[in-house]
């Protein structure tokens, strides 16, 4: 493994480490200010051995590689030795994620906070560093004139930890009528915490990437989060906007983009754009009852007349009335 500063910061170090997996070394570039799990994303871009599948092998380190909160700037990498990779690609038989840890403590993160973490300049680089990396492959042209619409999957759009025996009975109700009546004025685009693979293996089986009354844009999977870190919460990942609107400014914005996720962390780089939706969970409990999606269209609809959705607060959207005084009152 070899180490080489290119900033006098050690948080700031470019670290250029060779990881050996399967016969073969992979040369894999990070800085200190990356965490253990943006590592481990960087040797899923190289090997498509996905994050939790990988046990992460270093002389001297024992059991630290496998915090995945961990900063690499804490290790003592050192010029001489290699990192050894241990690991499955999930090949044809696709392993649900049910068996991935659920994140259940989704704090709050106080206003000030939140300002402290978009703001912080390392947090920056590291969403410069991914969109650099990464690029969003279109499944479909951007359409001018239309927002844009970024939908999460799990406990969003699917129930993905209850059993059936077919993906249809976990799927949040009116699904397909709400992606419909969103199509007429925004671009979609799904971005899940999961790899590439899952995201289309559960949009297909929900009928989602070929239903006829509407197209998805583009899907986004966990190589494109970034983790940040918080004085109080310690490193957590997200999903920054500002990766979409980078590589597509001239149909995407702030003042155009709104984006549903049942976890508030994952708006902390765009805060002003995320709404919270509430967790579709025990679907064949609620599946009678759900009426989420059905109600978010309604609100959708309404704000897709505003010119500039970034002033609006989404913390308030079931009391957005199609009203003009209660409107104004409300935004």
């Amino acid at each position: 493994m070899a180490a080489s500063a290119s900033n006098s910061s050690s948080s700031e170090e470019e670290i250029t480490l060779t990881v050996k997996w399967s016969g073969k070394e992979y040369t894999v570039r990070v800085c200190g200010d990356d965490s253990v799990a943006e590592l481990k994303r960087r040797i899923c871009e190289l090997t498509n051995v996905l994050p939790k599948r990988q046990k992460l092998l270093y002389p001297k380190v024992g059991s630290k590689l496998a915090d995945d909160s961990l900063l690499l700037s804490q290790l003592p990498l050192k010029s001489s030795l290699k990192m050894t990779m241990i690991g499955t690609v999930e090949d044809d038989i696709i392993v649900d994620q049910v068996d991935s840890p659920e994140i259940v403590d989704d704090f709050e993160l106080g206003k000030d906070e939140v300002i402290d973490i978009k703001d912080k300049d390392v947090n920056k680089q590291k969403l410069r560093r991914r969109i650099s990396i990464y690029k969003i492959e279109l499944r479909n042209p951007c359409r001018e004139g239309k927002k844009l619409l970024v939908l999460d999957i799990d406990y969003t759009l699917f129930d993905h930890r209850s059993p059936a025996e077919n993906p249809l009975q976990l799927m949040r109700p009116f699904l397909h009528e709400f992606l419909t009546a969103a199509y007429a004025e925004y671009d979609i685009m799904i971005w899940s915490a999961t790899s590439i693979r899952w995201v289309e293996l559960k949009m297909g089986q929900l009928g989602v990437l070929s239903n006829p009354n509407y197209k998805i844009t583009a899907l986004l999977d966990h190589l494109a989060m970034i983790t940040v870190q918080s004085d109080y919460r310690g490193t957590f990942d997200c999903k920054p906007l500002g990766l979409i609107w980078a590589q597509f400014p001239e149909f995407y914005s702030s003042r155009n983009t709104i984006m549903f996720d049942d976890l508030r962390r994952n708006f902390v780089m765009n805060p002003q754009n995320g709404l919270v939706i509430k967790p579709f969970r025990k679907a064949h409990a609620n599946r009678d009852s759900d009426q989420e999606l059905m109600k978010l269209t309604q609100y959708l609809l309404a704000i897709a007349e505003l010119d500039d959705l970034s002033h609006l607060d989404h913390n308030n959207w079931e009391l957005y009335s199609e009203d003009g005084p209660k409107r104004r009152r409300h935004a």
